[in-house]
């Protein structure tokens, strides 16, 4: 039985702007190591790995929200061209619930983080792209 959504792992080049950025979501770092040869390589399917594994966690959340961001020594890290198009096959965008849209928009846009469009009112939501770490979506919904 599927209980409940447990991490989402991204690949980054800048490790300390991937943290920034979730930690103004609301994240913080719970263990930071290194990841290298076996088991892992294995596991994971990149033979030779090498990579700083960091694991933040959603303050006050339950159940427990993982955010682990992965940042390779080695094998070099391989670009997705279309990671910003929405319509490209496989996996689209992440979204967190939040109390209030705008001040959480307010607060990234702050901090040098942009927002992908204007917020728009729909399904009872109001919901906004971000431009998160190294393209990937995330989308804010504030349930009214």
């Amino acid at each position: 039985m599927l209980r409940h959504f447990d991490h989402l792992t991204i690949v980054v080049r800048d490790l300390p702007k991937a943290k920034a950025f979730f930690v103004a979501l609301g994240f913080s770092e719970a263990q930071a190591v290194v990841i290298e040869g076996e088991p892992f390589g294995s596991y994971m399917g990149v033979p030779g790995i090498k990579a700083d594994h960091v694991t933040l966690v959603l303050d006050d959340a339950s159940p427990r929200t993982e955010i682990q961001l992965l940042h390779y020594w080695h094998p070099d890290r391989l670009p997705d061209p279309h990671i910003r198009d929405l319509n490209k096959l496989g996996m689209n965008h992440i979204c967190f619930a939040v109390d209030d849209v705008e001040a959480e928009v307010a607060k990234l846009k702050a901090l040098g983080f942009h927002t992908r469009n204007e917020i728009m009112d729909f399904h009872s939501r109001k919901l906004v792209f971000l431009d998160g770490p190294e393209g990937v979506t995330v989308e804010l919904a504030e349930w009214h």
